[in-house]
């Protein structure tokens, strides 16, 4: 009868589904914000001045491929350990009948250039994300999640690949907290100290510093290794970003802003299913 559905719409403003119809339209949600300005600015920059000193540390390397522990290191004494390349200098014994092309003046100007804007970036990231709380609101975990276990289920999802919701598509899930708060105030601080330590001029104004590590030369060891570090922060961090979609991250952080592909529902649940109230009504009707 009529009434029985005037009735229906009466208690129910909204068209009489099952509950589990879907009634979500298909339209692809709008632009959801992502990353503040002074990140992606701070970031960008960051990868210039990393790839620049990347460049430069390797040449620098291949000008004397041999590292030792203590205050001194020339030819003449044991290494620590050496890397098994060809030296850029004929001087240096490294077991090779040839050298490579001498690319040391120009390499280490360009390590000097671009360490200070790395650490001048740097430190306009820190001050703005200390005065905007981006530290505290965005990279540190939140209680619940500083369990191993909160740690592996992260883990496990990225290797299955599932898929992300919202929530977290716009946020940083616990082990990207701890690898950038690692980077940002342990590996970032700790390269800069032993990178300053290789200067004389530094040397010889707060000699302590370079005592700390242990002399200049196993300053420039733990600089060789923690640069390494950052070398593999670096390739995971591509290899997580190609996982999560390489060109939608990418440009991500150059507009800020995370376009959210629409969801996909199960085929089956959008079919209108007959519940028994619509089969009286029918019948009603007839």
């Amino acid at each position: 009868m009529p009434g029985s559905e005037l009735l229906c719409h009466a208690i129910r403003p909204r068209p009489c589904y099952p509950r589990h119809v879907s009634t979500a339209t298909s339209l692809r949600n709008p632009d959801t914000p992502r990353h503040a300005a002074i990140v992606r600015v701070t970031h960008w920059i960051t990868v210039i001045a990393f790839f620049a000193l990347l460049i430069s540390g390797a040449e620098i390397v291949v000008s004397h491929p041999r590292f030792y522990w203590g205050e001194t290191g020339n030819v003449n004494m044991r290494p620590l350990f050496t890397i098994p390349i060809p030296a850029s200098r004929d001087t240096v014994p490294t077991g090779y009948k040839y050298v490579m092309p001498d690319q040391n003046g120009w390499s280490r100007y360009l390590h000097f250039q671009a360490a200070w804007l790395a650490v001048l970036t740097g430190l306009v990231y820190g001050i703005a994300s200390l005065l905007n709380r981006h530290f505290r609101d965005d990279l540190i975990p939140a209680p619940a999640d500083r369990t191993w276990r909160a740690f592996r289920a992260v883990i496990a999802k990225t290797l299955r690949r599932a898929p992300l919701d919202p929530a977290e598509a716009r946020s940083y899930n616990v082990v990207q907290c701890i690898a950038y708060l690692s980077v940002i105030f342990i590996l970032f601080p700790l390269v800069i100290w032993t990178g300053l330590a290789l200067s004389p001029g530094f040397n010889a104004a707060f000699p302590v510093g370079v005592n700390l590590l242990g002399g200049r030369q196993s300053a420039r060891t733990l600089h060789f290794f923690v640069s390494g570090l950052l070398l593999l922060f670096l390739i995971i961090h591509v290899a997580m970003i190609a996982l999560a979609g390489f060109w939608s991250r990418t440009r991500t952080m150059i507009t800020g802003r995370l376009v959210e592909s629409p969801k996909r529902t199960d085929k089956s649940q959008e079919r209108p299913v007959i519940s028994k109230e619509s089969t009286v009504i029918s019948e009603e009707r007839a």
